[in-house]
């Protein structure tokens, strides 16, 4: 005999007086048959081809590495060979553990290799695979940083898609900082005796809060040299500090139609100046055109011979600033408000070093140094685009710390505030105790 008894979703099957052997038999061919009964019934969903399966979330960090071109990715490690003899570890799983530690915090090869240790089935479903520590330090040490340098710059363009604005409207702040190293492996960085370090040196655009260019270099590398070689936007706002006080450069970025923003040093003079009106009362103490020196350090010839503007600030804590423009036409106000502007770059350099792992490096090699400051700062484009996607997050700083907390969580990257999802069931759905 058997007794069949259904209350909601949990039918219990008893079977008396059978064979045991008979009995189970009953029972599996009970329970199939009833699977089968409520199939249509069950927590399944279809995909697009058709196909009956279970629903999937991904985690966050799944979803953050959505935002990687991955087939630009590929063309650039085939083009500088970068996966080329390699048998364990690609330079995507490379890539892949190396934003893991960016974006969970993780300041060791050892806390690497057992943070992707533990999430090893979440860490299939992104495409990644698990790292060892040597192979891992190898990989920092040999494989060409212009790939993710490259990729860097990609994922530039796709922050600035959205971006809509007129030719002149862009106004990018220049600035370094510098970067502590010590011990073996960093003797590429010595600058004095006892002292070695890098400088990260970056172009920021102040409208987009992004960084738009990064350079690597040896901390005595000087500002003004790598600025040379930086890339110039026709029509943009360059706004700068001291560290960039070159009359050729000022020179070059004047041809291309750049407005220049920056500092007079104090022994520089201003000739031929004719005074303007300023309003009374406010912090603007003067507003005066007129040329630079004709000659500049070691009797040569300065290039920049066309009028510029000195406007004379007194700032909170009292000091007096004297800020140079080559815009004759804009107010002394907003003169002042864009050097002003500068400290967005200030914040940004402060904000990487607190909240990203460029502080402590894995190696201390040129090529391990360069390879983890650009993954750093694609950390920071991700996090940047994915903030743009979701409108319940407001500060850049709580959504870096959520992103950390739930990294490897099932959670939708708008939802980060809300418990992870259960894997959704049918209150239909029949559970057998046999």
């Amino acid at each position: 005999m058997v007794a069949l008894c259904v209350a909601r979703a949990t039918p219990t099957i008893v079977v008396l007086g059978l064979d045991p052997l008979l009995s189970g038999l009953i029972q599996w061919t009970v329970c199939m048959a009833l699977i089968l009964l409520v199939t249509n019934r069950l927590a399944t969903f279809w995909t697009r081809e058709r196909i009956n399966t279970m629903r999937h979330e991904n985690s966050v960090f799944h979803d953050l590495m959505k935002r990687v071109p991955w087939d630009r990715f590929a063309a650039l490690v085939e083009r500088h060979e970068a996966d080329k003899h390699v048998r364990r570890l690609s330079t995507k799983d490379q890539f892949i553990a190396l934003l893991y530690a960016q974006l969970s915090g993780a300041v060791s090869l050892r806390e690497i290799v057992g943070g992707l240790q533990s999430h090893r089935a979440r860490l299939y479903h992104v495409g990644g695979r698990l790292v060892t520590r040597s192979t891992l330090a190898d990989a920092n040490a040999t494989r060409p940083s212009a790939v993710f340098s490259e990729l860097f710059t990609a994922l530039v363009g796709r922050a600035g898609r959205g971006l809509r604005r007129t030719l002149g409207e862009a106004t990018y702040l220049i600035d370094a900082s510098p970067l502590a190293l010590s011990g073996r492996g960093s003797q590429w960085a010595y600058f004095s005796a006892r002292a070695c370090g890098a400088k990260l040196h970056v172009v920021y655009d102040a409208g987009a809060e992004h960084p738009v260019y990064a350079a690597v270099t040896p901390a005595k590398t000087a500002d003004i040299k790598v600025a040379q070689e930086m890339p110039i936007e026709a029509g943009a706002t360059y706004v700068f500090d001291l560290a960039y006080y070159d009359y050729a450069w000022w020179a070059k970025l004047d041809a291309a139609g750049c407005r220049i923003v920056t500092r007079f040093k104090s022994h520089t003079p201003l000739t031929e100046a004719t005074d303007r009106a300023v309003p009374e009362g406010e912090d603007i103490l003067s507003d005066r055109v007129g040329l630079l020196p004709k000659r500049q350090r070691m009797s040569r010839k300065n290039p920049f011979s066309k009028p510029v503007r000195e406007v004379t600030v007194r700032i909170d804590t009292g000091k007096t600033l004297r800020i140079l423009s080559n815009d004759l036409d804009a107010s002394a106000r907003q003169i002042a408000d864009l050097y002003k502007r500068r400290w967005a770059i200030e914040l940004f350099f402060r904000w990487v070093k607190q909240n990203l792992k460029i502080r402590h490096f894995l190696g201390r090699s040129e090529n391990a140094v360069r390879i983890q400051i650009t993954v750093a700062l694609i950390a920071y484009l991700l996090l940047h685009l994915a903030k743009a996607d979701q409108k319940t997050v407001k500060s850049p700083l709580a959504f870096a710390r959520l992103v950390r907390t739930n990294l490897m969580h099932r959670k939708r990257i708008d939802r980060l505030l809300e418990p992870e999802p259960n894997t959704p069931q049918c209150q239909n759905q029949l559970a057998f105790i046999c």
